[in-house]
């Protein structure tokens, strides 16, 4: 018989993962294109910027979800988490190139400083995303849950980047992002809102019943990599490491979809084109968590990942709107979708009482050898692209479509993985 959640978990669910994913696509794309305008950066800038974050957010994840098992807490460390997060986030408004000028008369490049302190604040602004988010919340949700009732909560936790994505997009419509003024509001505005849910986390939270970890904090931390984690867990080693390589086909192209869609494909409406796209993959995957429920992993992961290989090939080999509109919609499906069924996998084969200890090897397969691994892939495809020259005599690249190529090559290994597994009925 399935479980029922209570109403607080569904709203608490809702607003902490829609608020963490709006701050996350903030950091993850939107930092990309903010360091891309303001200050011209390079693909190797935003390679650099990606893996920064990706390292802070596993070390952070590693150690903070090892500390949460060991005080037997996750309310703590969302709440505070949180509104950390949300401060830390205000301070991306001072970076800017008049700003630097003022304080920092001696530096001869207020840009190449600008580049320098975003991934600076962006590794600091993880520590804290990743300790509310990555370690404290996502432990919360695998304590608050179970196998009858996953699929579902998980539907509803991966939609919410595309989700997040549709606000995000919808609100940057009234901002010229070529504007130093309009990404300073937006910061102030991103930081306002993670820092009132960070207070709101307070009333609606609630600290499931589990047992503080026996074991010394140090051995918490390493618990995930050990050997014999590895081989008492095989089946979610497996699937981590299956992960890994869907993670990485992911973060190929990603971290320049936007500069793709605006610059290269020339979409200055691309945000009226992509809200339909956006809306309707979010849909998909919240019903898509209860297929997994339902009929399982093999067969929820093996339509995941045809729907993303299929957004593959139709953004590689068209231009025209409506077929970037279709590619984007499968690709989008195929993502989230494959996030939600390989998320709810992964916690179902997380043993009991252990969810803090083993949010570090989730996020080690999530984002750091993906976010290393996936952006160098993409940065090589881009190592020749063409060049644009900007107003101030500035230099930019512009992405072209074989990032999502590379992204098709890097997906094959998942999908001949999860059919062999189908056809054994794993």
């Amino acid at each position: 018989m399935k479980t029922k959640l209570s109403s607080k978990f569904w709203l608490a669910l809702v607003l902490c993962s829609l608020t963490g994913q709006v701050a996350w696509v903030v950091e993850n794309m939107y930092l990309n294109v903010f360091i891309y305008k303001m200050f011209a950066a390079s693909a190797a800038d935003i390679s650099l910027m990606v893996s920064a974050s990706a390292i802070a957010a596993t070390v952070t994840t590693v150690f903070m979800g090892a500390l949460s098992d060991k005080v037997g807490k996750r309310k703590i460390f969302i709440c505070a988490g949180y509104i950390l997060w949300g401060i830390s986030i205000f301070c991306f408004a001072l970076i800017r190139t008049d700003v630097l000028g003022r304080l920092f008369p001696m530096v001869t490049s207020a840009a190449a400083l600008g580049v320098s302190l975003t991934i600076i604040f962006d590794c600091v602004m993880t520590f804290f995303g990743s300790t509310a988010n990555d370690a404290a919340f996502n432990a919360w949700v695998t304590d608050s849950t179970d196998n009858t009732n996953r699929g579902a909560a998980e539907g509803i936790n991966s939609m919410m980047p595309l989700v997040s994505i549709l606000v995000v997009f919808g609100g940057f419509m009234a901002f010229d992002l070529n504007s130093q003024q309009s990404w300073t509001t937006i910061f102030i505005i991103i930081g306002a809102v993670v820092l009132a849910i960070g207070v709101a986390a307070i009333f609606l939270v609630k600290d499931q019943p589990i047992e503080k970890s026996a074991d010394g904090y140090i051995a918490n931390v390493v618990y995930g990599f050990r050997p014999s984690t590895v081989k008492n867990n095989k089946e979610l080693y497996i699937t981590l490491v299956t992960f890994i390589v869907f993670n990485i086909s992911i973060q190929i192209y990603m971290p320049y979809l936007i500069i793709y869609y605006e610059v290269s494909l020339a979409m200055a409406n691309y945000v009226l084109i992509m809200a339909p796209a956006i809306i309707l993959a979010a849909i998909f995957t919240a019903f898509w968590g209860k297929a997994y429920d339902k009929k399982g992993f093999g067969y929820s992961a093996a339509v995941a990942l045809a729907s993303l290989a299929a957004g593959y090939i139709l953004l590689y080999l068209f231009r025209s709107t409506a077929l970037v509109f279709a590619g984007s919609l499968f690709m989008m499906c195929g993502y989230l979708s494959g996030m939600a069924v390989f998320g709810a996998k992964i916690r179902d084969f997380t043993p009991e009482g252990y969810a803090g200890r083993l949010q570090g090897v989730r996020i080690f397969s999530q984002v750091l050898v993906p976010g290393v691994v996936g952006p160098y892939i993409g940065k090589t495809i881009l190592a020749n692209a063409e060049m644009i020259v900007n107003n101030d005599g500035t230099t930019s690249f512009v992405p072209n479509a074989n990032i999502f190529l590379g992204a098709l090559v890097a997906v094959i290994p998942v999908i001949i993985v999860v059919l062999m597994g189908k056809k054994k009925k794993v």
